[in-house]
């Protein structure tokens, strides 16, 4: 009889697996010039309404895909497709509550990645398993919507310390809901001091020009490197 049942890390090895194969696409991806946004949320932040907005000011400077993932749904994939006309494909994950680097490899590899030179991945609605996979991406930017709170850095501070750019969306409602911008900023910076905020409305256009601004100069920087 085993005095002792054997404990597998098995998480820590699949996290590895993924972090190999999140190094071998990013250098491919670097080598043909496709720069690849993981954008991350929870569910009902406006992460399609301001995809919609700001591929619409792009579009026409870059060559712009777009692959939705959800657990079941393609409303937002068609919602995308219908207000935009740029190539949209749908991943589902299977119940998955988040993409790994295999699922989004395979979106990528689907739409011809080569030919773009800006994908976004909208990754799977929530703030806690999308946070610890690395898809390749050259951008991680996350939603935070006004109705959402002020706290949430403090319930879920992974995500916070993970992304390059927060999009605080929604602050046109800012006067019905009790929001703080200075105390988010506080706890934000606390976790992470060099993120790149950025208060925004889609619906109203308040604050798009300068995250539109801010994101053609990274894709445009980042296909002028060179190759390493």
């Amino acid at each position: 009889m085993m005095d002792k049942i054997k404990v597998i890390n098995i998480q820590k090895r699949v996290y590895a697996n993924n972090d190999e194969e999140a190094s071998i696409l990013r250098k491919d991806l670097e080598k043909n010039k496709t720069f690849v946004m993981n954008l991350m949320s929870s569910p009902g932040s406006g992460k399609t309404t301001m995809l919609v907005n700001t591929i619409n000011r792009l579009k026409e400077k870059l060559k712009i895909a777009i692959i939705e993932a959800d657990i079941d749904s393609d409303v937002d994939a068609y919602t995308i497709l219908n207000q935009t006309g740029v190539t949209v494909n749908q991943l589902h994950s299977g119940g998955m509550c988040h993409l790994d680097c295999g699922m989004a490899k395979e979106g990528l590899e689907d739409i011809n990645y080569k030919d773009f030179d800006f994908v976004v991945i909208e990754n799977i609605g929530n703030l806690i398993c999308p946070a610890s996979y690395d898809l390749g991406q050259a951008l991680n930017t996350m939603i935070l919507s006004v109705p959402e709170g002020d706290d949430k850095p403090l319930k879920y501070p992974k995500m916070f310390t993970k992304v390059d750019c927060l999009l605080v969306s929604k602050i046109d409602t800012v006067t019905v809901f009790d929001f703080d911008f200075k105390a988010l900023e506080e706890r934000v910076r606390k976790l992470n001091p060099n993120i790149n905020i950025f208060p925004i409305s889609a619906k109203t256009n308040e604050g798009m020009d300068e995250w539109c601004d801010f994101l053609l100069e990274k894709i445009n920087n980042f296909k002028r490197a060179e190759n390493k």
